[in-house]
């Protein structure tokens, strides 16, 4: 009786483990966009550290960026390194799902405050969060 019990909750695990292995799989960025991605990881801290702690933005926008930096801090990857493909960049699609969201509620104006980077860098953390680069749109102000 409590095998059953045992062996339907280690499915339930299994399953929802391999459902949002795939749903990071058809989430992450393609092609040279997650290597982009994996190169400006010190800057995308940096500015996930400085949104998340942004009194003006939305509590919602705060507490999401507060999770996605605890569990970058966790020893315990959600897919092991030894995965092909999506156990190095797992964290790197993470990010990239959770900035995508909070820059689409909060605004760009208040990345582009944050952001602690260089132009080139800003403008691959646009593409990443599905927005149009700052040069594409003619806006060539950058903050210093």
């Amino acid at each position: 009786m409590w095998w059953d019990v045992l062996l339907g909750i280690a499915v339930g695990v299994l399953g929802g483990w391999a459902a949002l292995a795939f749903g990071l799989l058809l989430a992450r960025p393609k092609g040279p966009l997650l290597r982009e991605a994996l190169r400006i990881l010190p800057d995308l801290l940096r500015l996930l550290s400085r949104l998340a702690t942004d009194r003006s933005l939305p509590r919602g926008v705060r507490i999401r960026l507060g999770l996605v930096l605890a569990y970058l801090a966790l020893p315990i990857d959600l897919i092991p390194d030894f995965v092909p493909v999506l156990g190095y960049a797992d964290d790197a699609i993470i990010v990239a799902a959770v900035l995508r969201s909070a820059v689409r509620r909060a605004g760009i104006d208040a990345v582009r405050r944050h952001w602690p980077g260089t132009p080139e860098g800003f403008a691959v953390l646009c593409h990443l969060a599905g927005l149009d680069p700052p040069a594409a749109r003619g806006d060539d102000q950058f903050p210093p």
